[in-house]
């Protein structure tokens, strides 16, 4: 028989059947309860809500453990290249040489963005944020290719690499255009993640030729944010595609959900704490007493995780890119500076140690993305490409799901009971 938890509420009792994940997760499937009961589960911000069973992302925070299809994150940064984990992410495994071949050669051929697009950068004003460029952009592509193969045909692995080369287009050159810098093509011999990188830093006849270390650790931070199961963005373009919406509409909603700063905002959140803190004069020995004083509302950013209740497995990656990169490029930044003794005494700290409290992938990605030279306004806009595959995926989940209905929440209401229409002269 199969296994059912039981919920009795002013005695009645209702069977519930139980389901257990292939990590042997358990959850309660409520799919029926209002229909037997007319009652519904209340979870505010669903955080213990399961909206999907799904086939990507695997995550035990407890343990700090993170799974891309079952591969281990620290295999796939030391082995994987950012494509591979891409492919991995949204078709299910990791690529022959010949998938791979293909999928990089669609890659350069989908590089360049219609020039019409291209004029559309002419109507943002100068300072607008760069992550509204990219939303509009996204959906502007849909103007452009309006048909996406579904999800199982053969060519929607064209559609992903389409996707995925010219967001990166649109991203530097989102960043040309704020600072009143020419457009820099993509070249057609660069890999995916150096031709976004010269798209951002190249000049016209100045090219820029990006040190491999830097490469590398760009990369990773692609590669380690490039799903993380079913977070705000991942959930928003989850909800949007199942409306049937297409991806460039379901991932421009990802974007502007990932554009929040209490979600892609994280590592912004750290250099603005150390560009205050360095301005203010404000040792950092007495700013961390502050954050630790009870009931205090001084906040260390880029410490800690709501998921990871150990540490942050990704943290534990890109904390050696980060000091190889800072090593390499010899830069004497104040804020750099004053991250990593933050991060020295944080670690040695009897407060932070017994709370669990270690610095996250946000803290270092944010030191690397400055040390290369990425504008923080920028550092979302990163986020958005690292995480594109893994909200490509979660969309073709949903789409080639049979069962898949439109997502639909319910509410508990706490509004007025019914009432009556007052003509105005009546009402008091």
């Amino acid at each position: 028989m199969a296994e059912t938890a039981t919920l009795t509420v002013r005695g009645k009792t209702y069977e519930l059947p139980v389901v257990e994940g292939t990590e042997h997760e358990i959850g309660i499937d409520i799919t029926k309860l209002r229909a037997q009961s007319g009652m519904i589960t209340l979870d505010e911000a669903y955080g213990n809500t399961g909206s999907c069973e799904s086939r990507i992302t695997f995550i035990d925070g407890e343990k700090g453990i993170l799974r891309y299809r079952g591969y281990p994150i620290e295999e796939l940064a030391e082995k994987a290249t950012f494509i591979e984990a891409a492919y991995l992410l949204i078709f299910g495994e990791l690529p022959t040489q010949k998938q791979l071949d293909d999928f990089r050669s669609y890659l350069v051929e989908y590089q360049f963005i219609h020039e019409g697009m291209r004029h559309h950068f002419e109507g943002f004003p100068p300072n607008a944020h760069p992550m509204a460029i990219l939303s509009a952009m996204i959906n502007a592509m849909s103007c452009y290719q309006p048909e996406v193969a579904e999800p199982t045909d053969p060519r929607f692995v064209r559609c992903v690499a389409r996707l995925m080369s010219k967001v990166r287009t649109i991203a530097a050159f989102s960043h040309k255009k704020s600072i009143g810098e020419p457009f820099v093509y993509p070249r057609p011999d660069l890999r995916y993640t150096p031709n976004f990188l010269h798209m951002m830093f190249s000049r016209p006849y100045d090219w820029y030729e990006p040190d491999p270390d830097v490469v590398r650790a760009m990369i990773q931070i692609f590669l380690l944010h490039a799903d993380h199961e079913q977070n705000c963005s991942t959930s928003t373009v989850r909800m949007v595609g199942s409306s049937q919406a297409n991806l460039y509409a379901s991932v421009a909603a990802g974007v502007c959900a990932l554009w929040g700063p209490l979600h892609g905002g994280a590592n912004q959140a750290v250099i603005k704490m150390l560009t205050e803190l360095h301005e203010s004069g404000q040792s950092l020995e007495s700013f961390l007493e502050k954050v630790k004083a009870k009931d205090s509302k001084v906040k260390l950013m880029g410490f800690g995780h709501r998921v990871y209740k150990n540490f942050d497995p990704r943290a534990q990656i890109i904390k050696a890119s980060s000091d190889k990169v800072l090593a390499k490029l010899g830069i004497h930044d104040p804020l750099l500076d004053l991250a990593k003794r933050m991060e020295e005494v944080a670690l040695k700290d009897d407060y932070f140690i017994e709370r669990k409290l270690y610095p996250n992938v946000d803290f270092y990605s944010g030191i690397i993305m400055k040390a290369i030279g990425i504008p923080v306004e920028m550092f979302t806009v990163m986020f958005a490409i690292g995480r594109l595959p893994g909200w490509i995926a979660q969309w073709r989940e949903v789409r080639i799901n049979p069962k898949a209905r439109i997502y639909r929440p319910r509410q508990i209401y706490q509004g007025p009971t019914e009432r009556h229409f007052v003509p105005i002269e009546q009402r008091g």
